[in-house]
């Protein structure tokens, strides 16, 4: 390398070192330099051996400096490009503000009653799954925006299972933890978890007070009886009773003295509201089936969601509340008891619902668990069911899936999430570090004339030649994909081995240079040796896919990422005696 080219090979990495160092606000690396660097500057790949060399140096200069002057100084050299940062970092929330939060202080975290503050000086939320099953693609919205919150403003969320329902929602024993890794695999950590199955004698007690308030009563309607009373208009005939009654019904109903229908608690609201599912809803019942849960499978009298959750919000000290713009009746119910006790309702954003493309399967865990048990699906991390645990194996990171529902912001209207956004969020982050390798499916083989190389030689990355090359033995026939075989006559280009002409039902090595795939002429194509390539099943959302790769794809670790070149990204999961099994993840 001369002076010349060494002058400004490390003028260009200057440049892209800071610009790493400055959008990033860390120190510079390498290796994420080197593709934008070759990128820009194609004329330096001939000497890529050398370039590492050279922009060592100067990365190391570079993070040597404070980080305001590595921001003067790239004004210097780019400012162009330090301008698109700074208007990245000046939209850097798709979230609109939440109402009423101060920004981040120094605010008490176990601060929990916000009554007549006209800010709440540390936002507290909750993300409240009933674990039925683990979480599908969906799911991810809540925890992923409200985890976003937290971030932004120094806050706090909990998760709390909401699994107070034993019979028609019936919990999962094995969701609890499911659901807890899913939310690792988003990259959050809650600060706090509770199961509702655990608070009963806390939502009994607050029904005793709200007895005591004259906010409740028992009644023994068939729940035909009560829908045309309160369809009308008119009162039950027990929203009269007397306190010492309700009050003693009550405790029968805890003691499970009464079958499943024989007696609510219901809250009494105003049996002439314009909604009618706002008047005297039901706050307990009587279940039958036990709780799938050991420590809670005594109890009979359960709490409906809209009592118990209320409740805990503000025990928890909620401050905001993300909940679909179907539950607005929630909140107005929630209030009744809230006015009772004399609390302060959380502010309350609804969205919308997220509509997924590219599945066939519903996104509905209830049909996703039916699918499973009839041996339609193989398990919740199939590549076919639209669940996180899926997109996991497939080797799709949770910060990919963060980001894209984070873009779909709050809207109340109706979402649509496309697949392509979050494989173009992953492909972001995983296409720099990831090698390459070939994947031939259903393979055409060709035998080899005309004294070929004996081993190919392509590059780990094209945009990393310092990673090196891979070793492939090319033996006397190679399988091509059935479209990439050339017409008669026709030439065609094998990646990492060169030029070949199809005569004779084979293909004949010529020995011609890179310029006739330049001049348009010669198709560039993968391919696999015929003899010593290894056989994979790869698993995708639409069934599996049979090939045979080059050889050292055998030697790659499981949970390893590879970029099958042509045919996309897949995760190796598994070496198997006959075959290696890789999980697709996307183009």
């Amino acid at each position: 390398m001369n002076d010349d080219l060494r002058e400004r090979v490390e003028r260009e990495a200057e440049k892209h070192a800071l610009l790493n160092a400055v959008k990033h606000e860390s120190d510079a690396d390498v290796g994420a330099i080197m593709g934008p660097l070759m990128g820009d500057n194609p004329e330096f790949r001939e000497h890529g051996d050398e370039i590492p060399g050279v922009i060592g140096g100067v990365v190391g200069r570079v993070n040597d400096l404070p980080y305001e002057e590595k921001r003067e100084r790239l004004e210097e050299l780019a400012p162009d490009e330090l301008e698109e940062i700074e208007a990245e970092e000046e939209d850097e929330h798709d979230l609109p503000d939440l109402p009423n939060a101060a920004e981040p202080s120094s605010a008490s975290p176990d601060s929990q009653t916000h009554q007549d503050a006209e800010e709440y000086d540390e936002v507290r939320m909750r993300c409240a799954p009933n674990p039925n099953g683990p979480w599908h693609v969906g799911h991810a919205r809540m925890p992923a925006v409200i985890g976003t919150y937290r971030e932004r403003y120094d806050g706090w969320f909990c998760v709390r299972f909401d699994d107070t329902d034993p019979e028609t929602k019936r919990p999962d024993l094995e969701a609890y933890d499911a659901i807890l890794e899913d939310l690792e695999y988003l990259g959050f950590e809650p600060d706090a978890v509770y199961r509702a199955s655990d608070r009963l004698e806390i939502y009994y007690d607050h029904a005793r007070e709200l007895i005591e308030l004259g906010g409740a009563y028992t009644c023994s309607c068939s729940g035909e009886e009560f829908s045309d009373l309160k369809n009308a208009g008119e009162p039950c005939p027990h929203r009269d009773k007397d306190e010492e009654t309700v009050r003693e019904e009550f405790e029968a109903m805890v003691d499970g003295e009464y079958e499943s229908g024989e007696m609510v608690l219901r809250v009494k609201t105003d049996i002439e509201h314009k909604n009618p599912a706002l008047r005297d809803w039901v706050a307990f019942r009587m279940i039958d089936t036990p709780h799938p849960r050991e420590e809670a499978s005594e109890y009979r009298c359960w709490p409906m969601l809209d009592f118990q959750s209320g409740i805990d919000d503000q025990l928890t000290g909620v401050t905001h509340i993300i909940r679909g713009i179907d539950l607005q009746d929630s909140a107005k119910r929630q209030q009744f008891v809230y006015d009772y006790f004399g609390w302060e309702y959380p502010e309350v954003v609804h969205w919308g619902h997220v509509q997924l493309d590219a599945y066939d399967v519903k996104m509905s865990t209830s049909t996703i668990s039916e699918l499973i048990e009839e041996g339609e699906l193989d398990g919740w991390d199939d590549p076919r069911a639209p669940t996180l645990k899926s997109l996991r194996r497939r080797g799709i990171r949770g910060e990919a899936i963060v980001d894209a529902m984070v873009e779909l912001g709050t809207s109340t209207s109706d979402v649509d999430l496309a697949m392509s956004s979050i494989y173009a969020n992953n492909r972001e982050l995983i296409d720099d570090e990831t090698d390459r390798r070939f994947l031939v499916r259903d393979g055409t083989e060709l035998p080899l004339g005309g004294s070929p190389p004996e081993e190919a030689n392509p590059p780990l990355h094209p945009d990393h030649e310092d990673r090196g090359v891979r070793e492939i033995p090319v033996g006397d026939a190679v399988l091509l994909e059935p479209e990439d075989v050339p017409d008669r006559e026709g030439r065609v280009w094998l990646k990492g081995l060169g030029c070949f002409q199809y005569t004779r039902d084979r293909l004949q090595y010529t020995g011609e240079d890179i310029e006739v795939v330049r001049e348009g002429d010669v198709d560039v194509v993968h391919w696999a040796p015929a003899e010593e390539s290894v056989p994979v099943r790869m698993r995708t959302m639409t069934g599996d896919v049979s090939g045979r790769a080059e050889p050292g794809v055998a030697d790659l670790e499981s949970d390893e990422m590879v970029q099958f070149e042509r045919v996309g990204f897949a995760r190796i999961d598994r070496h198997e005696d006959d075959e290696t099994v890789a999980y697709y993840t996307h183009p």
